[in-house]
């Protein structure tokens, strides 16, 4: 049986409505219409209950004209190029979120722990007082005054509760409190202390500690490669923040002394540096001052201060520190050739001027530089210098 293709619209999904108007279908010349199918025996025609199309429904939305010319079966269809889309733009990500606002350390309440061991004990006391006379005033254990148990029973349990409320604070060492994950406060006297039951009680040291930062290859401002080191001395001043505002506040200030020591490395030479220009080797104080400025910057939101800083380790890189040792040699040497050539030219002009005042001597100009001569190779001269004498043979 042979089957043609239609050249009409291409027919759509039954279970969406149809994208243009209804036409019905042509079949081209000298082709055969397809006769309807049997209906296979058991199917007695249509499903009872089904009444035709939805009511309401008048055929495609307003503007829309079908599927575009050449469409083929398969093809998702291409929105014309004026179509708004169908999803807006994604928009940029925008923190909505209030910034919080920093915690600063407060003093927490608290009294001495020698008072508060003083007033639980008189509570205690009064509590077994009431006991025993609620069951000894009234009828026995049979019939006791209930207003009196209930009052020794309450002072008991008062007293029970307040005893996870006493610390103790060492010297140089505070206590931050927190109760239900909020900040109460902190207490910074020492010795036995009483405060608030249920507290979570976290132990920060406020005594002054320093450490050494590790050995770090950086290039100065030259380029050239050098390794440092320095001792950062440092102190807890806001125990509040030191414990909220960081996660754990002594990695954070090793981490950014070392970040600051980079820095500064980075912005001065190490040496043979311009004309009133700060170098690493020659202007350790100020150096030192900035570092100690610059790690504070950075430190401040951990609620530490910075006591001092010192350059502990100052070297060139060892793939070119055997070529600037020469350099610092040649250096050397130049300046001390200077400093030679200066006294031989001062001997030399002291030699002739008491010649010439004292009238040892007449010298013409030949003879005078002859002698200055002799006298700058003699005191110029690495090695020894062997007189030669002219006996005039």
């Amino acid at each position: 049986m042979s089957s043609t293709t239609p050249t009409g619209p291409v027919p759509q999904n039954p279970q969406q409505p149809p994208s243009g108007p209804m036409t019905p279908f042509q079949p081209p010349a000298g082709a055969t219409a397809p006769s309807a199918p049997a209906t296979p025996p058991g199917m007695q025609g249509p499903t009872p209950g089904m009444q035709g199309p939805t009511p309401g429904m008048q055929g495609p939305p307003p503007g829309m004209q079908g599927p575009p010319p050449g469409f083929m079966a398969g093809q998702r269809p291409t929105p014309p190029p004026n179509m708004p889309p169908t999803m807006p733009p994604a928009q940029p990500y925008q923190n909505i979120t209030s910034p919080k606002k920093a915690i600063h350390e407060k003093v927490a309440p608290s009294i001495p722990g020698l008072l508060g061991l003083v007033i639980l004990l008189i509570i205690v006391v009064f509590g077994l007082y009431c006991l025993y006379a609620g069951f000894t005033s009234g009828g026995g254990y049979d019939n006791p005054d209930y207003v009196l148990v209930l009052v020794g029973v309450i002072c008991l349990v008062f007293v029970f509760l307040f005893q996870s409320a006493f610390t103790v604070v060492q010297p140089g060492s505070t206590k931050v409190l927190q109760f239900l994950g909020n900040y109460v406060g902190t207490i910074r006297a020492t010795g036995l202390r009483m405060t608030y039951p249920f507290t979570t009680k976290r132990t920060v040291s406020v005594k002054v500690r320093n450490f050494e930062t590790r050995e770090i290859k950086v290039n100065d401002s030259q380029g050239n490669p050098v390794i440092i080191a320095a001792i950062i001395v440092w102190q807890v001043h806001d125990t509040a923040q030191s414990v909220f505002q960081v996660e754990y506040y002594e990695q954070f200030v090793q981490v950014q002394s070392e970040a600051a020591l980079r820095h500064i490395a980075t912005i001065h030479p190490y040496d043979n540096g311009e004309s009133g220009e700060a170098t690493l080797r020659g202007a350790t104080d100020q150096v030192a001052a900035e570092l100690a400025h610059e790690v504070g910057e950075r430190i401040s939101i951990a609620g530490v201060t910075i006591v001092e800083t010192r350059i502990s380790s100052l070297s060139y890189a060892p793939e070119i520190a055997s070529a600037m040792l020469q350099r610092q040699q040649a250096q050397a040497v130049l300046a001390a050739r200077a400093k030679i050539v200066e006294g031989a030219v001062s001997m030399a002009e002291s030699a002739l001027h008491r010649i010439e005042t004292e009238g040892i001597v007449k010298l013409d100009d030949e003879r005078k530089a002859a002698m200055v001569a002799n006298l700058l190779v003699v005191l110029c001269s690495d090695s020894r210098a062997m007189p030669t004498l002219n006996t005039g043979m």
